[in-house]
């Protein structure tokens, strides 16, 4: 198989951590062609595919410090001469993201497999995917009112606000009962009611850890990753300092995951990320989950295996 992986610069990759970089390293144990290109690589023009100016790679076992791949070649193909295509560009999900889905939509209609799908990347934003599953939810508001924020304040007192377009735990504010700060934090978020936020009752579950619980072709992960805030933080996420803990699901969140995935998979979805405090969802990640290496790490549970079993079977 040859595989085009679109991200991030490979430059950018954190190779001990790095989920996209744990995919490739498996696809090519077994054998497959790697090529990556960022989604400003790709390009359509009439009477033509979409093509990609890619990079045909390979890992190589590098010193510390040094190189992880190799660089075989470059070429301009399309999209669709891939076996698979894996669309693994963090958030924002921002205008240019969103293009890069419609791009990637006209190379599915020019015969490419692209995964996870562009129209249900483009349907299900992590922070609004939640709304479809309010069975799992705490109580949660999304608006641009600021008097709604408030009146959802003096309902739960404790609560998170964040932006809707965020990641890693980038622009989280926690607002307790005496509502410090909330007034400006609202208006640095909704700039002036411009923008819409997601607000949230605080969940003390937190406390022992965001979990990161993981749905590949449908079927969870019999693992998960806690993120443990640390010192002062309310954040867990690995980003903002989150100490990563994996541990076996729980039955609950097992069912929970399951319930989920069989009704997000059947649409393209083939990798799914929940955040998950205690019982309640809070997220579900689907642009480029990760977690991957960690839950290896620690569990010995080959996450990138099981998905490249997954993505095999996709393509079947």
């Amino acid at each position: 198989m040859q595989l085009l992986f679109i991200a991030d610069p490979l430059e950018s990759f954190n190779t001990k951590k790095d989920t996209t970089f744990a995919m490739m390293r498996e696809a090519q144990r077994r054998g497959y062609a790697l090529y990556a290109c960022e989604p400003r690589h790709l390009l359509w023009q009439t009477q033509g595919q979409v093509q990609a100016q890619v990079r045909h790679i390979r890992i190589i076992e590098a010193a510390s410090g040094g190189a992880w791949f190799e660089e075989l070649g470059q070429a301009s193909r399309s999209v669709a001469s891939f076996d698979a295509s894996l669309m693994r560009k963090d958030p924002p999900f921002d205008s240019e993201f969103f293009y890069a889905t419609h791009l990637l939509s006209q190379a599915e209609r020019e015969g490419a497999r692209v995964f996870n799908s562009p129209a249900a990347l483009r349907e299900h934003p992590e922070k609004l995917a939640v709304m479809e599953f309010p069975q799992f939810l705490g109580p949660t508001l999304v608006t641009r009112d600021a008097q709604a924020i408030r009146a959802f304040h003096a309902q739960h007192q404790d609560i998170i606000l964040k932006p809707l377009d965020g990641m890693g735990g980038m622009g989280i504010f926690r607002v307790k009962a005496d509502g410090l700060n909330l007034g400006s934090i609202i208006e640095t978020l909704n700039t002036h009611g411009r923008t819409s936020v997601m607000v949230q009752k605080f969940l003390p579950e937190i406390s022992a850890g965001d979990k990161r619980v993981l749905i590949i072709g449908g079927q969870p992960v019999p693992y998960c990753l806690a993120r443990i805030p640390q010192g002062g933080e309310v954040r867990g996420n690995l980003a903002a300092g989150g100490k990563g803990v994996a541990q076996p699901l729980s039955s609950s969140n097992q069912a929970m995951a399951q319930a989920i995935g069989a009704q997000l998979a059947p649409r393209g979805l083939l990798l799914i990320g929940l955040d998950v405090i205690g019982e309640h969802i809070t997220e579900i990640n689907v642009t480029s989950p990760t977690c991957f290496q960690e839950i290896q790490q620690q569990t010995g549970c080959d996450v990138a295996a099981l998905f490249i079993d997954a993505l095999e079977k996709a393509c079947r």
